[in-house]
């Protein structure tokens, strides 16, 4: 099999899948802005997706890659597929689970706009859409610590994954056949409110971690002092507020691709239980 190029892979799904490939004993390269500072078992080459024009020596003799964009600044995504598309044969993107646009449609969502650039280029494609990430919920490490967490819309109901989880069928979409034009949707395998997840969290760590609810407005000025970005911080709320009252889905997709039931939310507080001690 021939080289594949791994973006975004010092991050938290990147260097899961780094490490599977490798295990698996293919030919994996990353791609990093610094090689002297990231640890990792396979050859590194620099270069920024936000730079086009640095990415063509990583991707040199590459076949397939693990495209995970940095942010969600879309200026510079056409000139880094463009770049990909030079090089590669097939691409795996790490989007999220957004909706899909007729072609006379705009696109409102920076991956939205990404998978077109996509699908648009010629590349063999296949878009991994996860819902809510498990590792998000690292957010409340500090309050964690302090016994309560004060955060708003406890009730709110999410299908987390584990980023193991979206590595593993990463690494398997990259290494099988007869996932050209797939759009996956992955989640965990079921759903928590955030106030369970934080009980649960609170068990993984063996100590007793309240929720107490915290008024959306004046979540509002917390989460803007610590964000800074409107638009990112009323998105978030109001996608909170919506999953009290219409839960996240929860799909089979991991469990169909990979032959095994998804990591539950309570294994991945294990996994992560040093981060909240």
């Amino acid at each position: 099999m021939a080289k594949i190029l791994v973006t975004g892979a010092t991050g938290n799904v990147g260097k899961h899948v780094v490490a599977q490939l490798a295990e698996a004993g293919l030919e994996v390269r990353a791609l990093v802005r610094d090689p002297g500072r990231a640890r990792l078992p396979v050859e590194m080459v620099r270069g920024d997706l936000t730079v086009p024009e640095t990415l063509h020596p990583a991707l040199e003799d590459v076949e397939s890659v693990f495209l995970l964009w940095p942010g969600f600044a879309a200026e510079t995504a056409a000139g880094a597929v463009a770049a990909i598309a030079k090089h590669a044969r097939r691409v795996v993107y790490l989007s999220a689970d957004v909706t899909d646009l007729a072609e006379d449609e705009e696109p409102t969502l920076f991956h939205q706009a990404v998978e077109r650039l996509i699908r648009h280029s010629g590349l063999g494609w296949t878009f991994l859409r996860p819902g809510g990430f498990a590792t998000n919920t690292l957010m409340w490490a500090d309050q964690i610590k302090q016994g309560v967490v004060r955060w708003p819309y406890g009730q709110a109901a999410r299908s987390l994954i584990h980023e193991k989880d979206i590595a593993a069928v990463a690494a398997h979409v990259l290494t099988s056949a007869g996932h050209g034009g797939a759009k996956y949707v992955l989640t965990g395998p079921e759903r928590l409110t955030q106030a369970e997840q934080v009980r649960v969290i609170g068990e993984a760590i063996g100590r007793e971690v309240r929720w107490a609810e915290l008024p959306p407005e004046k979540a509002r000025d917390e989460l803007m002092a610590a964000w800074g970005d409107p638009a990112f911080v009323d998105g978030a709320l109001e996608a909170w507020k919506e999953f009290v009252t219409s839960p996240e889905q929860v799909t089979d997709t991991v469990e169909r691709l990979l032959g095994r039931p998804a990591l539950t939310f309570r294994q991945w507080a294990e996994d992560h239980a040093a981060d909240f001690s």
